[in-house]
């Protein structure tokens, strides 16, 4: 596995996933990107501010979290929580927006265009195009709107106009659709920030990239507290940002254990799930080959989640490569073993988390009885549960 890093950079592909599979008209603007971002990489002036944003502006690094009481419960080994919930804006997709917005403004674009599911990625381009004075457009299911209404109200008080999309599941599926025709059409001054590692190369390495500053950061806060490298990592995974930005940075440590746990909504069985790498299928979805939910004439499944930023029928291709390699082990929680487990979290720790997170610690229910007290678990906590109060509060009663 030493040599993986090496293998997902080669043509736009990881292994046989990825690529451009997108209308020739696009072609030119993902020239343009791709150039851009490593004139961005290469530019230490572009690097310095980056870092300085996410310092000054985000707050990072966020706190590398000892649950004492979350993992006196289990009775197994160290709990930790990389808290991406204390970040400003409440989860880790302002670390890709902040990114995104030097890209383009270094391209001298005018109007900034996002997809959203729970509202988190909506927030973070919001804000970030607020502070460049940038148009921004962000399409949201309408289904999702309902769900995540909070987020809503925060997306519009930042100034952006949040189109409802009601066509399909009226959810970031949809979404992700409006936003690619509305980029087809206003391409020559519209950068399209997507919040997850997803879409045409060089999409899914530009995301992954600006989000692995949460693994570095695990990785040197972990060194420090216990002088190695921790047993298992979990992060949840939808499209699949928070969990590519905490594992990429341990693809070469063999004894590190890497954990995605997907939503398998009603069941895993029922037909009404989102785990794309547990139940899917290779097939080309949003201009990139990788797992997909379909049916047996290739035709996209409808997906669900109770969580709306994991209601997704497709994943990122680094994730879909990772399968294959077999250097990732995908598994999956329910609707209600997330929220059961986000409870528990509340009620032993204090943390609300975002019910997108509460998949990741649900795994703990399997995993824990399986460790040994000297063992080290870190789980991406990948946002706060605000936003998620409607749908606990249903649940609390």
């Amino acid at each position: 596995m030493s040599n993986l890093k090496t293998k997902t950079e080669k043509k736009g592909y990881f292994g046989p996933y990825g690529g451009q599979f997108i209308p020739e008209t696009l072609r030119p603007a993902l020239l343009q990107l791709e150039e851009a971002y490593e004139a961005f990489k290469n530019s230490q002036e572009f690097q310095d501010k980056f870092k300085w944003e996410l310092k000054e502006y985000v707050g990072r690094p966020t706190p590398l979290y000892f649950a004492a009481n979350l993992t006196k419960h289990y009775k197994g080994g160290k709990i930790y929580l990389k808290r991406e919930d204390l970040n400003h804006t409440g989860a880790h997709k302002i670390n890709n927006a902040i990114g995104q917005i030097l890209l383009a403004q270094f391209m001298k674009k005018k109007r900034i265009i996002a997809e959203t599911g729970a509202g988190q990625h909506g927030v973070a381009t919001a804000t970030v195009a607020a502070r460049a004075g940038l148009e921004c457009v962000v399409y949201m299911g309408a289904e999702d709107m309902e769900r995540q209404y909070p987020n809503v109200q925060r997306m519009r008080m930042l100034g952006a106009a949040v189109e409802p999309v009601h066509s399909g599941t009226a959810t970031l599926k949809d979404a992700t659709n409006e936003a690619l025709r509305d980029w087809l059409k206003n391409v020559e001054h519209t950068h399209y920030i997507i919040g997850s590692a997803v879409g045409p190369y060089p999409f899914p390495v530009i995301v992954r990239d600006f989000q692995k500053i949460i693994g570095e950061e695990t990785r040197e806060q972990i060194n420090e507290k216990a002088n190695r490298l921790p047993d298992y990592i979990l992060a949840c995974v939808g499209g699949g940002s928070n969990a590519i930005g905490i594992f990429y940075p341990f693809l070469s440590d063999k004894n590190v254990k890497l954990i995605g746990v997907e939503a398998s909504g009603k069941g895993i069985d029922s037909g009404e799930h989102s785990a794309t790498l547990s139940r899917g299928a290779a097939g080309v979805f949003h201009g990139m080959r990788t797992y997909l939910l379909q049916d047996s004439e290739g035709q996209v499944q409808l997906p669900y989640s109770l969580s709306a930023g994991l209601d997704y029928p497709g994943v990122g291709p680094e994730h879909s490569f990772l399968k294959d390699q077999q250097r990732v082990d995908y598994v999956y929680a329910d609707d209600r073993q997330a929220l059961d487990a986000a409870k528990l979290l509340t009620r032993l720790e204090g943390i609300i988390p975002a019910l997108e997170s509460a998949h990741a610690l649900a795994y703990l229910e399997e995993l824990m009885p399986k460790t040994k007290s000297d063992d080290i678990i870190i789980i991406n906590l990948s946002g706060r549960g605000d936003k998620d109060m409607n749908i606990y509060s249903e649940y609390l009663k």
